[in-house]
């Protein structure tokens, strides 16, 4: 994978924070694979005392929040903390869906091995969901996570029966140009690829308060991927 240029990835920075728009497939901190490339080493190269204040899930782009001293990242850490943070994502849904602000109200609990479960015993975990594009047979979705679980937008909208596309771990088929296309041909000795590669998910707007108090609200625009995605869909729904 092409490493992007950290300062390609910048969509807001003052003298305490830089917000970037994360690209797919790049882990925010050190993963268990071996000498891969992670956000925060990219960050540390353009800013020493980087800290990353949040995390995405590594197939998921968008808005992500980069500390530049200690006093920063407190300051954001407590509105995680105190659910103050305003995080908005869109997902690509699987199947016809009409959500109007609705909340899905279920605990979660995370389990051995990188998978979580809704659970009883679980931690509370809230995410209100609003419909914004439908398509034939997938829906574009808005989710606002009042609380930051492992994986809660992934699960609930799965526990709604609205599983995101490529999102395999929570029952959410590949997409392919095939089931899109009615005359689609394939090259003859190729397997077709999916439309895309990663779980639909990106982490569209995100806001919070300064150091001095003021509110800021950034927009990440749509990934390549996420974005060729919808326009097919739109096209042949």
């Amino acid at each position: 994978m092409k490493l992007p240029a950290f300062r390609d990835l910048i969509i807001f920075e003052n003298e305490d924070y830089i917000v970037v728009n994360k690209p797919p497939f790049l882990s925010t901190l050190e993963d268990r694979s071996f000498n891969a490339t992670n956000l925060l080493t990219l960050a540390r190269q353009y800013y020493a005392d980087a800290q990353a204040c949040h995390r995405l899930d590594k197939e998921t782009s968008g808005c992500l929040a980069i500390a530049k001293n200690p006093e920063a990242y407190r300051h954001l850490s407590m509105q995680f903390e105190n659910r103050q943070v305003q995080k908005v994502y869109h997902a690509v849904a699987w199947g016809s869906h009409e959500f109007d602000n609705f909340l899905v109200d279920r605990a979660i609990q995370p389990g051995l091995k990188g998978v979580a479960k809704l659970a009883y015993k679980g931690k509370p975990a809230q995410t209100y969901f609003t419909t914004l594009e439908k398509f034939g047979r997938h829906t574009l979705v808005e989710c606002k996570p009042v609380t930051g679980r492992m994986h809660q937008i992934r699960l609930h909208l799965a526990y709604l029966k609205a599983s995101i596309v490529q999102d395999e771990l929570y029952g959410g088929e590949p997409l392919f140009l095939s089931s899109l296309k009615r005359k689609f041909n394939l090259a003859k000795d190729t397997e077709e690829q999916p439309v895309i590669k990663r779980f639909a998910l990106h982490s569209y707007k995100l806001g919070f308060s300064l150091m001095n108090e003021e509110p800021v609200l950034v927009t990440a625009e749509y990934p390549k991927d996420f974005d060729v995605l919808l326009k097919l869909l739109r096209k042949n729904g």
